[in-house]
């Protein structure tokens, strides 16, 4: 880390719990590369405590933090404003202090789709994708990918009325959609015309072997996402690269949900392959202890 001086630039995470996060990892690791007067902290704030912790960040000058669970939505009311992106997802996950206003940015959806792009090389703009889940997550996903231009966002969930929910707010961004049940003839269905599926649930987290779909339904032209980042490969992304599939681990997201937040508050040019670096390297030894 780059020795710090007084003038030091204070960004940093909320959220609880905070200490498995790989953040500081990542940014401080970019500060350091850049030479940059900045550090990042993470903060565990509790429920009752995010209004004192936001007024916080404005007495402490602090130039903007992440937003963690659970505080992605119980941040909004302490904002000043929201950026488009954050007013539709309902969520917000960055925030940038400007002078003592506190916007509030969503970049995990952008982050996603800058991630199929940059690691997975694949244009979302005109295809037809299905999103597993309909958590915040998937609203996230689902809802950048129809802003990013695709065709068609089918939402599958275990509740289908929650999918048809989500469906209905990623109909308002200009793709078709259609909420889904679990079930194996409607993923089928859905598959058939699909580009790509992308996994937003838990289902896959290390130690879990389960999978959110039958294999068999994928075919060797599906572009295959998991959010799940831990394992790095998850049973998901393992059954789809036995059928052939293309496939996007969940540390695409996860690092550039964290380049547009470094971008945000800095207004540089993120050191992506940097972070990337500092992020794999830190998965690779939770995987080594595990």
């Amino acid at each position: 880390m780059t020795e710090l001086t007084g003038a030091a630039a204070v960004v940093g995470l909320i959220g609880r719990p905070v200490a498995h996060s790989l953040s500081p990892r990542m940014h401080n690791r970019a500060f350091a590369h850049l030479g940059m007067d900045w550090v990042y902290v993470p903060f565990e704030v509790a429920d009752d405590a995010v209004s004192a912790a936001l007024a916080g960040v404005k007495a402490l000058s602090i130039r903007g933090v992440n937003v963690t669970v659970p505080h992605k939505t119980a941040v909004i009311p302490f904002l000043d404003e929201l950026t488009p992106e954050a007013a539709a997802m309902g969520a917000v996950n960055t925030i940038v202090n400007d002078s003592g206003r506190l916007v509030g940015h969503n970049t995990d959806g952008s982050g996603f789709v800058r991630s199929l792009r940059e690691v997975a090389g694949f244009d979302p703009h005109g295809a037809r994708v299905l999103v597993l889940g309909a958590g915040g997550a998937a609203r996230a996903v689902a809802i950048a990918l129809a802003r990013a231009g695709a065709e068609r966002v089918a939402v599958a969930n275990r509740t289908e009325s929650k999918a048809g929910r989500l469906a209905e707010a990623v109909a308002r961004h200009g793709a078709s959609s259609a909420g889904l049940s679990l079930a194996r003839e409607p993923l089928a269905a859905e598959l058939r015309a699909a580009d790509a599926v992308v996994q937003t649930t838990s289902v896959g987290m290390a130690g879990d072997p389960s999978l959110p779909l039958d294999p068999d339904l994928l075919a060797p032209r599906h572009l295959v996402a998991d959010i799940v980042y831990t394992p790095l490969k998850t049973p998901l992304l393992r059954a789809a690269e036995a059928r052939g599939c293309r496939t996007l681990p969940g540390w695409g997201m996860l690092l550039y949900q964290g380049v547009e937040a470094f971008e945000c508050w800095t207004g540089t040019p993120a050191p992506a392959n940097v972070m990337r670096e500092a992020l794999l390297e830190a998965l690779r030894g939770k995987e080594a202890e595990a």
